[in-house]
Order: C-alpha cells, then sequence, then structure tokens
C-alpha cells in the first residue's frame, strides 16, 4: 500500500461552478485516509489554483457546469509558470456537456492523468491515487496553503465588514435604474417599463396560474431546460409544452451566472462564424441575446407561464431582461442564491442587489397591476439540509421581497427521501411563510410552495432513477405543494434533452394523477410540527436582533451562524452545521452549531443521532459520508428511502 503520510493533495473547483458537496465529502475521505488535503473550496481561477500547487503530490480538480475546457484553456502554460508540473492532476466532476470521446480527449490535453466524468465513489479515487503514487518519492513539504479550517473550509479573512446600504428609496432605485441598464449593451432595451408591462400582461401569468392550481388540487409539472439558441430554445420549448409541462423555465448558463457577458459575447460569435449554432453553453443567455429574442421565445407560448432560474451572482439586469421580455416569474434571493453558490460573497452585498430586484417586481404591481411571482431556491446545498434551515431561509427572503412590493412568493424545498419529513416540511414550509408575512402585515402576499425533486446527486441506474422520480412525485402529492420541479433518469450522466424531460414529465404525471395513492404516514404530523417550532425559534431570534432594518438582521444572521447552511462554500457562513440520517432515514442535525434551537430539541437530535450511530456501529463521519453518497451509489431498493 503506498505510504499516506506527507502525502499532500490540492483539492479546489474552477470557474463559476459553485458545485461543493462533493468536494468535502472528497476532502473528509481523503483525510481518513491519511493525506493531507488542501481544501481551496470553489471559484478557483486556474491561475489562483497553479500558485498554490507548488510541491503538491496530486492535485484534483473539480468542474460541475460542463466548462472545464472553457476554464481551463491556459492550465498548461500556467503550470510551466508556476512551477506545477510534477503533480499528477485529475480531473472529475462533470467537466463536458457532452462526455464523447472528443471532449474527453480535448479534456486530457490539458494535462490530466485521469479524467472522470459524472459520480465517482471517493474510495475509487483513493485507489487511483494509490496507483498513481506508489513509484513516486515524496515530496517534500512546501509550506501548507494555509488558511484551512477544521471544517475543511478556508479559514474567515480578516476584513472589515461593511455596512449594509440603507432602504432603497424610490428615487435611489431610479438613479440605480440607469446604471444597471448600462451594465451591457443589452440593457437599454429594458428601459420603458410600460411597455415591458404590456408584453407581461400580454402573457399568461405563473401568479395566476398557481393560485388556480390550488384551487383545482392540482400540482404544476415544472421542467427547467435551457440551450444557448433562440430556435433551439423555442423548440425545447415545444416539445415540453406538448408533453404537458405547467410552467416553462429559461435556465441560465454559468457565464451568465456570474455575469461575464462579454465571454459569453465572444463565445456566440466565434460559434456563429463556425457552426450558425452553438452548443458549448450550458443554459440561455438572455442577458446578451436581449429583450427582442426573449419576447420572440415567450410569445410562442401564450397560453403557458415562464420563468427565469439561474443563481446569478449580481441579477439586476437579468431581472431587468427577464421582465421586459414577458417572464413574469424570476428565481432567487440574498441568501438562497448566494451562500449555496459562491465562496467570497458576503450577505451585506447581495442584500441590497436583491431589495432592487425585489423593487423592480414590486413596482410592476403597484403601477401596472402585474404580478411578478419571487421564488427562493430552499433547496440551498442540497446535501441533507434539515428543512427547519430552508424554512428560515425563504421566509427571511419572503419578508424582504413583501416590504418591497411583492404580492406573489413560491416558497421552495428539496426532497430529502423521508417521506413523512418530506411531506411535514411543506406543510411547514406554507405554515411558517403564512404566518411571519401576515404577522408583518403582509396579508396580500400569495404563499405557494415547490418541491423539488431529490436534488443531491442521482444513482446511475436508470431504473432506480425511474424509481425515484415516481415515488417522489408520490411524495410531492400528499406533500399538497403547488409545484414540482422535475429531475430525470439521466441526471447522474448528462444534462438532459427535451426527450429526457419529456420521459420523465410522463413519469411524474402518471404518479400525481394515478386513481390511488398511499396514505399520508402518521409521523407527517409530528415532522411538520418539530419543523415549525425549529424554525420559528430560529426566525423569532434573527426577527429581535437589534439591527436598523430587516436587511441587516438577515446579514447579521449569517455572520453569527444563527442561519448556518451544511456544505456551503461561503465563507461568510459559519459551517459549523451538519447533519446525518437517523435510522428511519429521517434528516437530524449532527451539529445545530450556534442555530438557537430549543433545548428540548436540541435533546431529540442528539439521541437520534446516538441511536443510528449505536446501531451501525460506525464513527459520525462515516455515517455522513455514507448518507450523502447513499442515493448516488444506489443505495437503496425503494423510494423513498426504508431502513
Amino acid at each position: 500500500m503506498t505510504d499516506r503520510s506527507g502525502r499532500r493533495i490540492v483539492l479546489a473547483g474552477v470557474g463559476g461552478d459553485s458545485h461543493s458537496v462533493g468536494l468535502i465529502i472528497l476532502r473528509r475521505a481523503l483525510e481518513r485516509a491519511g493525506f493531507t488535503v488542501d481544501f481551496l473550496s470553489t471559484q478557483n481561477s486556474p491561475d489562483e489554483l497553479c500558485a498554490r500547487v507548488r510541491g503538491a503530490d496530486a492535485v484534483l480538480v473539480s468542474n460541475m457546469d460542463g466548462h472545464a475546457a472553457y476554464y481551463l484553456r491556459d492550465l498548461l502554460g500556467l503550470r510551466i509558470l508556476h512551477g506545477a508540473e510534477d503533480a499528477v492532476w485529475y480531473l472529475g466532476g462533470n467537466p463536458s456537456l457532452t462526455g464523447d470521446s472528443a471532449a474527453v480527449g480535448e479534456l486530457h490535453a490539458l494535462g490530466f492523468s485521469r479524467v472522470f466524468l459524472g459520480y465517482v465513489d471517493p474510495g475509487h479515487v483513493i485507489t487511483c491515487l494509490n496507483e498513481d503514487l506508489a513509484d513516486r518519492s515524496t515530496h517534500a513539504p512546501a509550506g501548507h496553503c494555509g488558511s484551512v479550517t477544521s471544517t475543511g473550509k478556508p479559514s474567515r479573512p480578516a476584513r472589515s465588514v461593511p455596512a449594509l446600504p440603507p432602504a432603497l428609496e424610490l428615487a435611489s432605485f431610479d438613479e440605480q435604474r440607469e446604471e444597471v441598464l448600462a451594465q451591457w449593451y443589452t440593457g437599454h432595451q429594458a428601459g420603458d417599463l410600460e411597455d415591458n408591462a404590456a408584453a407581461c400582461a400580454a402573457r399568461l401569468s405563473l401568479a395566476e396560474v398557481q393560485d388556480q392550481a390550488e384551487r383545482e388540487g392540482k400540482v404544476l409539472i415544472h421542467p427547467r431546460t435551457g440551450v444557448a439558441g433562440v430556435q433551439g430554445q423555442i423548440e425545447l420549448f415545444r416539445e415540453l409544452y406538448e408533453a404537458g409541462a405547467g410552467v416553462l423555465s429559461f435556465q441560465i448558463d454559468s457565464l451568465t451566472r456570474n455575469n461575464l457577458h462579454e465571454q459569453v459575447d465572444l463565445l456566440l460569435k466565434e460559434s456563429s462564424a463556425r457552426l450558425k449554432t452553438f452548443h458549448g453553453l450550458n443554459g440561455f443567455p438572455l442577458v446578451n441575446h436581449g429583450v427582442a429574442a426573449g419576447r420572440s421565445v415567450t410569445a410562442e407560448f401564450p397560453g403557458t407561464p415562464f420563468q427565469v432560474r439561474h443563481s446569478t451572482r449580481d441579477p439586476r439586469l437579468l431581472a431587468e431582461i427577464t421582465y421586459a421580455s414577458g417572464v413574469t416569474a424570476f428565481e432567487g434571493g440574498a441568501l438562497t442564491y448566494n451562500l449555496p453558490y459562491y465562496r467570497d460573497y458576503s450577505p451585506r452585498h447581495s442584500v441590497p442587489r436583491w431589495a432592487y430586484v425585489d423593487r423592480l417586481s414590486g413596482l410592476y404591481h403597484e403601477r401596472f397591476g402585474i404580478t411578478i411571482d419571487r421564488e427562493f431556491f430552499g433547496v440551498l446545498t442540497a446535501a441533507m439540509v434539515p428543512a427547519c434551515i430552508a424554512v428560515v431561509a425563504c421566509v427571511l427572503e419572503a419578508l424582504l421581497a413583501a416590504q418591497e412590493g411583492v404580492k406573489s412568493v413560491s416558497l421552495g424545498y428539496a426532497e430529502q427521501g423521508n417521506r413523512a419529513q418530506d411531506i411535514g416540511a411543506i406543510r411547514a414550509l406554507r405554515r411558517v411563510g403564512r404566518q411571519y408575512l401576515d404577522s408583518y402585515g403582509h396579508e396580500d402576499v400569495a404563499v405557494h410552495t415547490v418541491f423539488h425533486q431529490y436534488m443531491a446527486a442521482f444513482p446511475g441506474d436508470p431504473e432506480k432513477s425511474r424509481a425515484l422520480l415516481h415515488g417522489s412525485a408520490v411524495t410531492a402529492r400528499l406533500s399538497g405543494a403547488t409545484r414540482l420541479m422535475l429531475k430525470t433518469a439521466v441526471e447522474s450522466s448528462r444534462i438532459p434533452s427535451a426527450a429526457h424531460n419529456a420521459e420523465g414529465l410522463v413519469l411524474v404525471r402518471s404518479a400525481l394523477d394515478g386513481p390511488d395513492a398511499p396514505p399520508v404516514p402518521e409521523a407527517a404530523d409530528f415532522e411538520e410540527d418539530l419543523i415549525v417550532r425549529e424554525a420559528s425559534a430560529v426566525l423569532d431570534t434573527i426577527l429581535a436582533l437589534d439591527a436598523s432594518g430587516l436587511g441587516e438582521r438577515v446579514a447579521l444572521a449569517v455572520e453569527r451562524g444563527l442561519l448556518d447552511v451544511p456544505f456551503s462554500p461561503n465563507l461568510w457562513n459559519a459551517g459549523r452545521a451538519m447533519s446525518v440520517r437517523d435510522c428511519g432515514g429521517a434528516v437530524r442535525f449532527a451539529d445545530s452549531g450556534a442555530m438557537p434551537l430549543p433545548d428540548d430539541i436540541v435533546r431529540f437530535h442528539a439521541q437520534a443521532v446516538r441511536d443510528r450511530q449505536t446501531r451501525d456501529r460506525a464513527d459520525l463521519d462515516v455515517l455522513i459520508e455514507s448518507d450523502v453518497l447513499r442515493t448516488a451509489r444506489g443505495a437503496f431498493d425503494n423510494w423513498p428511502l426504508t431502513d
């Protein structure tokens, strides 16, 4: 066996990609195997990465958005520049949009000894390292790249925390708007709010469709899809529309999410010159295509509501062009589109940017009677996030939106796999959202719930994936969710095509509309009440903070760890909270950090974790890794999970 003592591994994500869960799990496995791991978290540039590699035995690079060839195009030269040639280099995640042999060859040519496409078990990575390092001398320690905490996250940088800007007034909003529209050359196309409102009025509103679905007791099916070209996006939507999608959404590409509009423009121009069509972006670049293109797509489907889904760092210009395109729903918020996605992005910066989006959304209602639905991504990092954390994040963002005039909110939650807990979570989400909006004088704000089918890594076995999709839809039906965010049977291996989405849609519809459904588990009431108590305790503490306004309280909540998201890559997130499954498969706190949960609830979680450790005779770290990877490994017979 390879002597791992003194073997230094650099582990990092590159580019705009934000996926941190797999990296953190791999770091834990490598350290247990005896390696020294220098964990650089996500969103490193190749230059930053190579500058930290000198003296390493191996460099493990992750990319999940399919743009590795773009991000790493200068890697060979940078390795020479920084003296980073001696290490073994691996590339993993989902680094290619296509996964074909040509793409794999291109990635190997960037200087990687091994390229892994899709999920790879940490044990296999360790086996490969044993083989590749067996005959290599151990490097002398090169000065630890440092700044790594016991949680595996880069330590918080020494910095002065900036003061949160004051709440936006309408005049300051108008001043901001000129700057926002000037961020990219298509911005001026969204300048006329009255014209934009007319485009929205000519399309079906998601808020209205959700209200109707709830009155009729139906669950809307919502696939998430995006391709780079306008005509390709129309064709994709048409196939999904004909398959019965209740909502259509533009999935925005990763470069736009990082506000890299100039790079998108260059890629689109290169593609137009060479291929006439472009397949090198993992979504629809709405900002670059502009308002006319957006309206041309939505005009094709006047009887279907549209939404934009994205995770953009600065969402203001995208929101402007979204509404100008006739799209009446926009996802994201200062917490849910920050903490799961960005390494160095303070809530003190994200809160005012999202306040602009909410104020813009509110203006459409105040001036033109157009209701913009604002959805909040309660999925967060997707990996065993305790339901109360999703509830707290969504309700805080709903309150921020409502104070800016938003009249329809959709609160999201990601299925974890225990049916009673998942049903309780959706019910608690609606209940707590309604309670706190009403208590702050927002009784006129509609509250909807969004059930995300399992959002962590899918199994590679298509049959198990289909079983998951069907069982998940049954849970959504029993929960009374307004809308179901659709997954597909190929999630583990590729970006789903229209055909894959259509196939999943038909399967899910059969579960939602079938003549028989199992009874709601008796434990659902217990789980609902538990989540309500947890979320209410945290919300009451945050809302009582001595601060100048709600935005300031939200920022303080993150800084003090009162809201703490497991597996977050964000430096401002406390990173103490951690979760594990109990003996029945429900998600419990292994550590609640500084979150202000009642003492009896803390004791309940601690006992559930002890019972699991006693049953499985395993260390907590081993159980956490096993639980996070269980579905990806296909280590289940039925869905939802049974133990």
